[in-house]
């Protein structure tokens, strides 16, 4: 189940990204790439419509399986380190006093 969640969670960010790059930018339509406007290339109605409602379809989709990725990481139950050693524990060295001065006389 893990693994197919992941796999629906990487495709669905691959989707979103291409998603937004094809949607209209502040001064540059998409259909002036292709020798139109963006009204004819996407239809009547323009791709605000169509593209806006598939990246928030998307959007959500890919909240919930981050969500579920992320729950999941933290309620597995295992860690990696449940099998390992416990550290050594060291003991100070003893700490010798410090030798007297030499007399100058």
């Amino acid at each position: 189940m893990h693994i197919l969640v992941s796999i629906i969670h990487i495709s669905v960010c691959i989707l979103l990204v291409v998603i937004v790059l094809l949607q209209r930018g502040k001064g540059a339509s998409m259909g002036a790439a292709f020798g139109g406007s963006s009204q004819t290339l996407f239809g009547s109605s323009g791709p605000g419509t169509l593209l806006g409602k598939m990246t928030t379809g998307v959007a959500v989709v890919f909240m919930l399986t981050s969500l579920w990725l992320a729950y999941f990481a933290v309620h597995k139950g295992s860690s990696v380190m449940q099998g390992a050693a416990p550290a050594p524990i060291e003991q100070p060295a003893p700490v010798s006093p410090p030798a007297p001065a030499p007399d100058k006389n």
